[in-house]
């Protein structure tokens, strides 16, 4: 009807424009007639003539002309209307509130005996809210599921009228609404990502050490079983696997068997734990999986990625890296100590080499250091003074238990004035040829000034905890090694092979020694012969146990305060200790919340503890356990992380009561789902 409505107006200016055209010829002969009046005459004559005639043909022509454009309209009107119905794509008209007003017969075919008439679309289907709809332009699109088929929604607005000149745009009239079957379609993309192939590596965590007292015969006898159980899991996956070296498997697998992978939470993990065959240590194994790549080769680069994350928290894990996307499972046996110091060794050559490129070098740990990074921080001090380079630490704020060893340092007139420099004159003096050491600490947003590490661009990690998903992007060198007690122990080896000159001094072996002593809560968690042979150095160095035991004595408001949080403990499931931690009146009460969480791990048949503690506006969680429990994992339900024993979370706007009941919840849903 529009259309006709059109072809009319054209008609009645094609009229008006004959009329316009015979008045200037009028015009024309009165102008003439002042020159020549027989000839202006005949003009005007002529020009009354041609109007007379136009005139006729219009009275007896419009009515046929108008007859054959309403004919015309009615037949354009009905092929269309025809066409629609017969459209392959189910189609309807909706009012502007989602009534279905008129549906063509695919779209009746589909819906089969359901009277969808004067229906509202969402009592049909359920998954179209015209509300909650993204409009743009007047259009939206949805996808959703009737029945066992899948559609592509398309909906446009339509007006009846509207006002040009209107700045507001008018509400639509009706909206068409086109469905699209994309079942088949859908069907075929998961078939070729189903068919995706995955990339993997599978290495062995102890080979050396589990092989160490066991006799040669039964060595080739446990690593035979050990690999026919990795070739069986694969293969029963529809995989294959090629063996690389003695301990490490490439794997490859189609996308659709990681779910099924997922879904018994790689129990190969499990299963080579049980291989005994005179071994004292349970072999162990890590998984990594790369996916979400465009390529084969991105896909290996992101199972290497995701090796390295299984191995620096640890092993006896699995790993999964999907583009930006990282899944744990497992990891929940302790980090078996290395006997071999090959790599420290390597470790420190390799630092050394770096330093000696490097006129300037920063050394920062983590955000309100503890005695761990400050004591780090030192010996990496000295190992730079050794070698003759510029050094200073980045610190801003230390804990109380660091505080009096800092305040030593800063009152020592054998050290720089400048040896400790805040985080805002670090950047001042940082450029891009300092070299930034990085020591307690593999998260960038947890370190005393993030801003230095995208300044610098040369980052070297030391570190101790288990990596998350969090990391440094491209360290120039990483050394992360979870079963190592502390930064101070990592950084206590290498000392003893990056310069033969290097002699720390009396109050630089006091810091390392107490660094050790605090993460290990005197040298009770997470030792090993490497630990005590870091100690035996520092001691050899000028380290005495009672002048550092004095350091770290409680003050009266710190001890009540202890008190008070273990008084109000909770058991929880016979075996969890929660307690919270008072902090008013407290210097550093994250602290004395770390402490009290160690001292409720003495109670019998507690397996693991957790003191929430008020403070910044901030909840801080400290968590430790005896092994059987893994607090790490529990920790980065909640945002946070750490060791196997020993881990910690922040939680933000809640309050004390809230953050133990989110601590419930998650040990709740972990015994649940098995993994604890």
């Amino acid at each position: 009807m529009e259309n006709k409505t059109d072809i009319k107006a054209d008609v009645s200016r094609y009229y008006l424009m004959v009329l316009l055209v015979n008045f200037i010829i009028i015009l024309t002969g009165v102008a003439i007639l002042f020159y020549e009046v027989k000839m202006g005459c005949t003009v005007i004559a002529v020009a009354f003539v041609t109007l007379i005639v136009n005139g006729l043909l219009f009275v007896i022509v419009s009515p046929g002309i108008n007859r054959e454009l309403t004919e015309h309209g009615t037949d354009f009107n009905q092929v269309q209307r025809q066409m629609i119905h017969e459209l392959e794509v189910p189609y309807s008209l909706l009012d502007a509130k989602g009534r279905i007003i008129w549906t063509n017969d695919a779209f009746d075919q589909m819906v089969e005996n359901e009277k969808s008439r004067n229906k509202m679309v969402g009592s049909i289907f359920a998954d179209i809210n015209l509300e909650e709809l993204e409009w743009v332009d007047g259009s939206a699109e949805k996808r959703i599921k009737y029945e066992e088929s899948e559609f592509r929604v398309v909906l446009k607005e339509f007006r009846l009228m509207s006002d040009s000149d209107s700045e507001e745009k008018p509400e639509a009239d009706f909206i068409n609404m086109y469905m699209f079957d994309e079942t088949e379609i859908s069907a075929l993309k998961k078939q070729i990502s189903d068919d995706k192939m995955v990339t993997g590596l599978i290495y062995i965590d102890n080979y050396d050490e589990a092989l160490q007292n066991v006799e040669n015969v039964r060595r080739t006898m446990i690593f035979a079983l050990v690999e026919r159980k990795i070739h069986k899991y694969i293969t029963s996956m529809d995989g294959i696997v090629k063996k690389l070296e003695n301990d490490k498997y490439f794997i490859a697998v189609k996308a659709k068997q990681v779910t099924k992978m997922q879904s018994d939470k790689f129990s190969l993990l499990d299963d080579v734990k049980t291989v005994n065959m005179g071994n004292d240590l349970p072999i162990t194994i890590s998984i990594a999986l790369g996916l979400g790549g465009d390529t084969f080769s991105k896909n290996e680069e992101n199972a290497r990625a995701a090796m390295d994350m299984a191995l620096g928290r640890g092993g006896d894990q699995a790993v999964i890296k999907e583009g930006g996307k990282i899944y744990y499972y497992g990891g929940k046996t302790k980090s078996v100590e290395k006997n071999t110091r090959v790599k420290a060794r390597v470790k420190a050559q390799a630092l050394r080499e770096l330093m000696l490129t490097r006129d300037n070098i920063l050394v920062m740990g983590h955000k309100v250091g503890d005695m761990d990074s400050f004591g780090a921080s030192v010996g990496i001090y000295r190992a730079a003074k050794a070698l003759d380079r510029n050094v200073h630490i980045v610190v801003n704020e230390v804990n109380s238990a660091a505080k009096q060893m800092f305040v030593k340092f800063t009152e020592d007139e054998g050290y720089e004035e400048d040896l400790f420099l805040t985080g805002e004159r670090a950047l001042a003096v940082a450029n891009k040829n300092t070299l930034l050491i990085v020591v307690d600490v593999n998260r960038p947003s947890y370190t005393e000034c993030p801003e230095l590490i995208k300044k610098t661009g040369s980052v070297v990690v030391l570190d101790h905890h288990r990596q998350s998903a969090e990391v440094f992007e491209n360290p120039l060198l990483s050394y992360i090694e979870p079963y190592a007690s502390s930064a101070c122990e990592m950084v206590s080896e290498i000392l003893q092979y990056i310069d033969e000159g290097v002699k720390l001094k009396q109050q630089e072996a006091d810091a390392m020694y107490g660094g050790i002593m605090i993460d290990t809560n005197n040298f009770t968690n997470r030792t090993g012969v490497r630990t005590f042979e870091a100690a035996a150095f520092l001691r050899r160095n000028g380290a005495d146990v009672t002048r550092v035991r004095k350091m770290f004595r409680d003050d009266m408001a710190d001890y009540k305060a202890k008190a008070v949080a273990i008084q109000s403990a909770e058991v929880y499931r016979e075996q969890f200790a929660i307690a919270s931690c008072p902090s008013e009146g407290i210097s550093m009460p994250t602290v004395v919340g770390s402490q009290a969480a160690n001292e409720l791990l003495n109670i019998k048949g507690i397996k693991a503890s957790f003191v929430c503690t008020p403070f910044n506006d901030m909840i801080y969680v400290s968590a430790r356990s005896i092994d059987d429990i893994n607090v790490q994992l529990i920790m980065e339900k909640l945002g946070g992380g750490g060791h196997l024993n020993l881990a910690g979370a922040q939680l933000t706007d809640c309050t004390v009561t809230e953050a133990i009941y989110r601590i419930k919840e998650t040990i709740d849903n972990m015994i649940e789902e098995g993994d604890l």
